[in-house]
């Protein structure tokens, strides 16, 4: 598929680590679909969360070093990566802060779809051009369920 035709997704780092833990279930056949058919959009501080929390030593026993070794670094090279403007930065969504970082990447990228399991950036209020879903209500949409 020409790049051109692929779709944006900002995936939210609770969406990954949920597949990373589990290849059954929405969050993997949405991290799938997005890595198929897609491209997942981070800038440096979504990245850097995915990192840090992938990384927690609560995953020791479900993921293996290699196993997130080889997320990140696939995560990584398929990415479209966006930088964050100085005056989008600032802006506030979320009544959870650090939520900001994703719709901020969203925004930039011109992604339609931020994924998400939290709460906080499920109840931001409308963005034109921006649709902020669970993985399960994102596979009922084309984008995410057509082949490439």
């Amino acid at each position: 598929m020409k790049a051109e035709h692929r779709f944006k997704a900002v995936i939210d780092t609770n969406v990954w680590i949920s597949a990373a833990l589990s290849n059954e279930g929405p969050p993997a056949t949405l991290v799938r679909r997005v890595l198929i058919a897609g491209v997942p959009v981070f800038s440096t501080p979504t990245f850097r969360e995915l990192e840090t929390r992938l990384w927690k030593p609560k995953f020791d026993r479900y993921l293996s070093m290699e196993a997130r070794r080889a997320l990140l670094a696939d995560a990584s090279g398929a990415a479209l990566w966006v930088d964050i403007p100085a005056a989008l930065a600032l802006q506030k969504f979320s009544r959870d802060p650090d939520d900001d970082i994703f719709v901020q990447a969203a925004i930039a990228s011109g992604a339609p779809w931020l994924v998400t399991g939290d709460q906080d950036l499920l109840a931001v209020a409308a963005i034109d051009g921006l649709r902020i879903v669970t993985p399960a209500q994102a596979l009922r949409y084309r984008e995410f369920t057509s082949q490439p």
